[in-house]
Order: structure tokens, then C-alpha cells, then sequence
């Protein structure tokens, strides 16, 4: 018998963990063709989130803080489509492409950490085909 006890995520941790490493919406449980049981990754991913250790756990609650944070920001860089530069301040062209870079990184560094696959929502995510 293990002296460790479960440190459970809530439901909106869950849901946002599940969207960052890129899995699509869990819904009201195990029910429908997109169950969790239909997907052997995703079946790991949800044993996982039941079953970390408190030190894994704390963890993955810094991945999902920096993450919103990283997220929070890409819809800011539309302020500035619009202007090229202005005095002294010139606009990073590349602004939107590289913050959605950095948040899929971590993404995938989360998905890294839980020991899951990316999920179909990021599994092509800046993936660029070369012919």
C-alpha cells in the first residue's frame, strides 16, 4: 500500500489538458463513436490524468499555466496586422506564425510528459511538406 495520495485535476483542468496535448472534446462521458475508448491514446491520456503522482501532477499544472498564458497572447498579434511599422517600433511580420510555434512546442512538451502522442488536433500542427 502506496502512503502517496492522488492529486485529482478538476474537470476545466482535464478539459484544457486534453485540448493542449491536442484531443478532441471528452463530452459527457463514455458514450459515441470519439469515446475515449476508441482511441488507445487517448485511453492512456485519460489513465494518466486518474493516476499521476502529486509531484507529476504539479507538473503538468505548470505546462497548462504557461500554456494559457502562451495561448492568451496569439490573439493579441491581430492588433497589429494592420501596421508595419511606427516611429521607431517595426512590426514583427512573423509575430503570429512564431507565438503559434512556441504554444504547439509546449504542447508538444506536455504530450512528451504525460507520455501521450500529440492528438489529431496538433499531430499536423506546423508540419511543413517538402517535395
Amino acid at each position: 500500500m502506496s502512503d502517496t495520495v492522488a492529486v485529482l485535476f478538476t474537470d476545466a483542468q482535464k478539459a484544457d489538458i486534453r485540448r493542449f496535448c491536442g484531443y478532441p472534446a471528452y463530452g459527457a462521458g463514455d458514450a459515441g463513436l470519439s469515446s475515449w475508448r476508441f482511441f488507445q491514446a487517448y485511453g492512456t491520456l485519460e489513465f494518466r490524468l486518474n493516476n499521476l503522482a502529486p509531484a507529476e501532477t504539479a507538473v503538468v499544472l505548470q505546462y497548462i499555466s504557461t500554456l494559457a498564458t502562451i495561448e492568451a497572447a496569439i490573439p493579441g498579434t491581430s492588433d497589429n496586422l494592420d501596421t508595419e511599422s511606427a516611429a521607431a517600433w517595426t512590426h514583427n511580420a512573423d509575430e503570429l506564425r512564431d507565438r503559434t510555434n512556441l504554444f504547439d512546442n509546449w504542447r508538444r512538451r506536455l504530450c512528451g510528459f504525460l507520455g501521450v502522442p500529440p492528438g489529431p488536433g496538433l499531430s499536423q500542427a506546423g508540419v511543413r511538406l517538402v517535395v
